[in-house]
């Protein structure tokens, strides 16, 4: 998956205007234009589409937590100079306060089963002998999950 599709399904999921995304990334004390996000979300085939940057992804994220959860007291998170779908899966479950069960319900409601074993080897150091990489398949059924409950119909 692209940094832009993940973009493009939280926006749909979350139903976010220009607006809102501004003001997200704004949260991570980043300045974004209408332009810029515009451009991120074309599709892949139009001139006008530009790359989002694993930074900008990471950033918005970042903002995205605050946005849920609130800003924390203190210096803002840096953002992720290179992201991994174990990052982008995490970031995903802080914003929304998921713990393991709400991550399993996700995932089931996409149709795809998983243990809470296997879950909790996506969200362990890169070092840890039972670190697992997180496929894009999990990350997508995971965001379809998230499409499910949390798009409003």
């Amino acid at each position: 998956m692209t940094n832009n599709d993940i973009l493009r399904r939280i926006r749909y999921t979350f139903d976010l205007n220009d607006s809102k995304m501004i003001a997200i990334f704004g949260k991570a004390d980043h300045k974004v234009t209408r332009e810029q996000i515009s451009a991120w979300l074309k599709k892949d085939e139009d001139e006008a589409f530009q790359v989002l940057t694993d930074i900008l992804l990471a950033t918005f994220l970042n903002g995205f937590i605050n946005d849920k959860r609130g800003k924390k007291d203190g210096p803002q998170h840096e953002p992720e100079k290179r992201l991994t779908n174990n990052i982008i899966f995490m970031k995903l479950k802080i914003a929304l306060s998921l713990q393991a069960e709400d991550v399993l319900e996700l995932l089931d409601a996409a149709g795809f089963q998983m243990s809470k074993h296997e879950l909790s080897a996506f969200f362990r150091k890169p070092g840890h002998k039972h670190f697992r990489e997180c496929k894009d398949q999990v990350l997508r059924n995971f965001l379809k999950g998230m499409q499910l409950k949390y798009r409003a119909s």
